[in-house]
């Protein structure tokens, strides 16, 4: 099986629900994500909008003042140390501009559903798309979070908008699917989706999770503070690792590579 890589978070917001405005200013996300990567991660990704339930949109411009400059001060040292870049949007003009400063991984959280310009714009880009499944913005997450059957629904939906994304003209072997935890998915959809990984594993392409200081991890642990999850998050790294997931997303990176680094120990002892 392949090596789970961990995905650290760069917010460059003020109201992300961890760690809204710590790294708002350009030197400080950019020192951050130095320290991510000397304490192990393989992925860097740089957000800036909330994509929290009930978060406001930032105009494009708000969005290319954050992220850009956070970007390409990071890309020489990404480069030399083998480390990717990714940005976190959901518009086709700021994955372009993210893309030529550097970026090489789009994580788009709407799968292309809220710029309908994205695919095409990433296939034309020749970077990785990461194709998260997505049921409205966040102020309509709540109301949307309707399911028979999540695992399975969740999975069709996801599988469509992956195929979309080949259709578009992106590689197949670009495209990693997120099922999207927490985003119109109440606590119990997120534990059922992380209990049948495999079903999103089957649909042929990499797979990102996402579960970090999410709070259906506060839930379980009768009301956690954001920022005690990060042991909780681990056992779900440690958990996505033995199933097969390509990368975890995390805000907190040390817990996360050494969890990763103990199940994958013991999995080749087996």
């Amino acid at each position: 099986m392949s090596h789970t890589m961990v995905m650290g978070v760069i917010n460059v917001t003020p109201d992300s629900f961890s760690d809204g405005g710590r790294w708002l200013d350009t030197s400080a996300a950019v020192a951050h994500g130095l320290e991510l990567i000397t304490q192990g991660a393989e992925v860097l990704d740089v957000g800036g909008e909330s994509t929290r339930p009930g978060a406001e949109r930032v105009s494009e411009d708000e969005e290319l003042a954050r992220v850009l400059p956070v970007i390409e001060g990071l890309r020489v040292p990404a480069a030399a140390t083998g480390v990717g870049l990714s940005v976190d949007t959901m518009r086709a003009a700021v994955a372009r501009a993210a893309a030529h400063a550097g970026a090489t991984i789009i994580n788009d959280v709407s799968g292309g559903l809220a710029d309908k310009r994205m695919l095409g714009t990433v296939a034309g880009l020749g970077v990785d798309y990461v194709c998260q499944h997505w049921r409205g913005f966040g102020r309509e997450m709540a109301a949307a979070a309707e399911y028979d059957d999540v695992v399975a629904e969740v999975r069709d939906e996801l599988g469509a908008r992956c195929r979309a994304a080949v259709d578009a003209g992106i590689a197949p072997e670009r495209v990693i699917a997120d099922p999207g935890l927490g985003f119109a998915k109440t606590a119990e959809h997120n534990w059922q989706i992380l209990a049948h990984l495999e079903a999103f594993t089957r649909l042929g392409h990499r797979v990102l999770i996402g579960a970090s200081r999410k709070r259906f991890l506060g839930s379980l642990l009768k009301g956690r503070p954001v920022v005690e999850r990060d042991a909780a998050t681990a056992a779900v790294s440690a958990w996505c690792c033995a199933h097969g997931i390509w990368a975890v997303r995390t805000h907190e990176v040390c817990s996360q590579v050494d969890a990763i680094a103990v199940t994958e120990h013991l999995r080749s002892m087996t």
